[in-house]
């Protein structure tokens, strides 16, 4: 038995205790890739709340059909962010952006009447811009 994110596995088998809400942040990335009927119950799963009956209710299947679906649709996600790791990489990314604002932050506090401290400013200014694009999109 062994204990992955707020899941239990034992024996290739995956016991739900809670709710593992990584899966909702790797729908954002992967998505796409799964069937329509993965998504909408994934979705309706994790980011509207739905217990398996009423999203049974609402799709038209049964409640073992929205559980079949839910869980080949996580071990689709699972797998995707295993090999591609895209989630994880943008994770790293928006890190890095933040210490290199605080970076920026701690340069600026210690400004100085010397060349050398414009110079860093003007760089410090062009690092800023390159972070608000990076996250506005």
């Amino acid at each position: 038995m062994v204990k992955y994110g707020l899941f239990i596995v034992k024996y290739g088998e995956r016991k739900m205790f809670e709710k593992d809400y990584r899966v909702s942040y790797l729908l954002d990335f992967y998505g796409n890739i799964l069937t329509d009927k993965q998504k909408d119950a994934i979705d309706l799963y994790y980011n509207e709340d739905l217990s398996l009956a009423e999203i049974a209710d609402h799709v038209g299947i049964t409640r073992q059909g929205v559980r079949d679906a839910i869980k080949r649709g996580e071990e689709t996600l699972m797998e995707m962010e295993e090999k591609l790791g895209f989630a994880e990489r943008f994770e790293d990314y928006r890190k890095a952006f933040v210490k290199i604002n605080e970076c920026v932050d701690n340069m600026r506090g210690s400004k100085s009447n010397l060349n050398f401290f414009k110079i860093i400013e003007e760089n410090v200014n062009v690092i800023l811009d390159q972070i608000q694009i990076v996250n506005k999109e």
